[in-house]
């Protein structure tokens, strides 16, 4: 239940100055990042510094990854955003208390997930329903900081094309100054980030590799302390926006409101809160992991998750969830276990007791250049073409879900994405392959005539179902295969090969039995051959064998065999 126990066990001081090491990077890295994101949610941005706190130590005490960072996540902020923003205004003190609350819900949910063995809920949302979400929430976040890179107020409540609409509306408002500094630190990053990946090219030894990453992370770090410089020399002499007054001190322990109709009210929003930040998390630290050649518990991982969130909810903060920048840093600066985490969470607590006048003078367009180029990261092109030419129903729910996240929003353009693809895959699973299959010469093994040359019977019609039988695609099974008797040259033995079928419920049963009782009327037989054992010990129980006329055959090979022998008399059975 404490895997840090098992980290700490013959714990070195190697080992440690390693972990000291990743956790002071990943904590400079972790500053601006929190800072923003809090911004992107709408909350104050001391609460994404708390969000960096007990959620990080709890994760780091309980969690299975070595590698994975906890804490406040651009997906996670833009969720809130939808979620809260519809019962108070944003950087309002209802409005965090309403994050709050989501935070715990967040939590119990992770929680029950656990309890009850439901991780798999996760499944229900497909890869291409995921990258299309993704790829429409990292629209979204690019559009909501463009008003901070221009210097004007953004519109809140608004779709994207809304939003860029009341952009140009503001086009002669727009601050020279942000925008240079914004325009400028988006250029910085990029080209920083070509540099160092161009040095990668050159040097490809592994030291050199983790080198690279390391470089990479520490971009915004000198863009950050160099824009902070900017802004101190220039003394107030500008309207330039800045964060502004941060609280100094650590949080302190809130019981979030107690209101029942708006725990009740939010609950579907936390839901897909939990669904998108497990994914998010676990996938990240499953990666990590591979490359040590080591696996996740996921279901420490619900837990973990759980108490991280519950965390975030009792001190200010708004839910979190693994960050794969911050995770990356972590693991290529050299952490060996999760104490780089408690390392990171010390280097926020001393910014906190002692830096908060300092990051006060960070400008926004530099915290919105660094929201998009991190949210940019996140976009995956790779795969666009690759679903359409695998399944193309695949694309449309990646499609769909992209616009419907940007024109309606992204819990509604998610749960459309989600039931699309349940959708497409219930008929798909309606429509099942039947293919006629023959064995192949030589062998015992069956095959689709149209690809392999094969031996077939006169009397024998070999039909594989590629799918299980159920209530979904029963009727359609037997109207095709109704209609294969209809022909004039129909054999007198139609075998129905099973080994690509795992289930057949009560509806595809009676199906058989239909199917069976109607082919008989034609002087024809049913049967069925590679039933699998699992399966074909249920179906005893439903009196298969009495529903039939046919035989039931191990295999088809056998069945080709024993039917050729007998097929010249009147009934199969004796």
């Amino acid at each position: 239940m404490v895997p840090l126990t098992k980290h700490l066990a013959g714990y070195s001081r190697q080992t440690f100055a390693k972990d000291a090491t990743a956790g002071l990077v990943v904590g400079m890295v972790t500053i601006p990042q929190a800072i923003a994101y809090a911004l992107l949610a709408g909350v104050p941005p001391e609460a994404g510094l708390y969000a960096c706190l007990l959620p990080m130590i709890l994760y780091s005490v309980f969690g299975s990854s070595e590698h994975l960072v906890v804490g406040p996540v651009a997906i996670a902020a833009l969720l809130i955003v939808s979620t809260v923003s519809e019962y108070a205004p944003k950087f309002s003190s209802e409005y965090l208390s309403i994050t709050q609350i989501v935070c715990v819900e967040v939590g119990i949910i992770f929680m029950m997930l656990k309890i009850l063995r439901l991780g798999s809920l996760t499944n229900l949302i497909s890869h291409p329903v995921l990258t299309g979400f993704v790829n429409g929430a990292v629209l979204l976040i690019i559009i909501s900081q463009l008003p901070i890179i221009a210097g004007v107020e953004g519109s809140s409540g608004l779709s994207a094309i809304g939003s860029l609409l009341v952009l140009a509306y503001k086009i002669n408002d727009f601050e020279l100054l942000s925008m240079v500094l914004g325009v400028g630190a988006i250029v910085f990053l990029i080209c920083f980030r070509r540099i160092i990946k161009r040095r990668k090219v050159m040097n490809s030894d592994t030291a050199s590799l983790q080198g690279n990453q390391l470089l990479i992370g520490m971009g915004p770090i000198i863009l950050v302390f160099a824009s902070i410089l900017f802004v101190y020399s220039l003394d107030g002499a500008t309207n330039l926006r800045t964060v502004g007054h941060i609280p100094t001190g650590l949080p302190s322990f809130l019981i979030p409101d107690v209101d029942p109709q708006i725990w009740l009210s939010i609950l579907p929003g936390s839901f897909i809160i939990a669904l998108v930040t497990y994914i998010e998390s676990y996938s990240i630290a499953t990666t990590l992991a591979t490359k040590e050649q080591k696996t996740i518990n996921s279901q420490q991982e619900l837990f973990a998750l759980s108490a991280a969130n519950i965390g975030a909810g009792l001190t200010g903060a708004y839910p979190v969830a693994g960050s794969f920048s911050r995770s990356s840093v972590n693991y290529f600066s050299g952490a060996k276990t999760p104490v780089s985490s408690l390392i990171c969470a010390l280097v926020i607590i001393g910014s906190l007791l002692f830096f908060m006048g300092f990051f006060s003078l960070l400008p926004l367009p530099i915290l919105g250049a660094i929201v998009v180029l991190s949210a940019f990261g996140l976009f995956d092109f790779s795969v666009i073409q690759q679903n359409w030419r695998i399944h193309k129903p695949d694309k449309f729910s990646e499609l769909i879900t992209f616009f419907g996240v940007i024109l309606v929003g992204v819990e509604i353009g998610l749960i459309i994405g989600v039931f699309l693809s349940i959708a497409f895959f219930l008929q798909q699973a309606s429509r099942p392959q039947i293919t006629q299959v023959g064995r192949v010469s030589g062998t015992g093994v069956f095959r689709s005539n149209e690809r392999y040359e094969v031996e077939t019977s006169p009397d024998l019609l070999f039909i594989r179902v590629d799918e299980n039988i159920f209530f979904g695609n029963a009727n359609n099974i037997e109207a095709k295969l109704l209609a294969l008797s209809s022909r004039s040259d129909f054999p007198t033995h139609l075998i129905i090969v099973c080994s690509a079928v795992n289930r057949i419920d009560s509806t595809g049963l009676q199906m058989l039995s239909r199917l069976s009782s109607r082919l008989n009327e034609s002087d024809s037989f049913l049967h069925l051959s590679d039933l699998k054992g699992t399966l074909l010990d249920k179906l005893d129980h439903g009196d298969l064998h009495t529903r039939i006329s046919g035989d039931i055959f191990d295999s088809a090979n056998e069945c080709m065999i024993q039917l050729e022998k007998i097929s010249d008399q009147p009934n199969v059975r004796d």
